[in-house]
């Protein structure tokens, strides 16, 4: 296994407890190192100190929805860089376009399938070069 340095450091934003639990489970089983978020304003809190390889994130939550927080993501120097997934109940194909053009790699919909997060996870975090074990 790698060590704690090696690990790859994951943001999961969901305002739903049992979504975020179980995602965050799952990572953390798979030996990614996980900080959790309950909308877009804790994610952008959280982001003050710590730094993840990916942002996996909701489109629908309170205070500041997952579309308003990439925006807010991409538009800063620091962070604009950071892959984000999203994970939502928005099935519908406009909302899927707009996910995408607002910077996310994958729009994957609830409900989901364990392996496809996995999946688009190390797809991601192996196109920006980390090594996966």
């Amino acid at each position: 296994m790698a060590d704690e340095k090696d690990k790859r450091n994951i943001l999961v934003i969901e305002d739903e407890v049992h979504v975020r639990t179980l995602v965050s489970r799952l990572l953390e089983k798979n030996g990614f190192v996980v900080r959790t978020a309950e909308d877009g304003l804790d994610g952008l809190r959280v982001l003050e100190e710590f730094r993840p390889d990916l942002i996996i994130s909701d489109v629908l939550m309170p205070n500041l929805d997952g579309l308003t927080f990439t925006r807010a993501l991409k538009n800063r120097k620091e962070t604009k860089i950071i892959p984000l997934i999203f994970l939502t109940a928005k099935t519908d194909p406009l909302s899927m376009i707009e996910g995408i053009n607002v910077g996310a790699k994958f729009y994957i919909t609830k409900p989901f399938q364990a392996e496809d997060v996995l999946a688009k996870v190390k797809k991601v975090l192996s196109e920006r070069g980390h090594r996966l074990e």
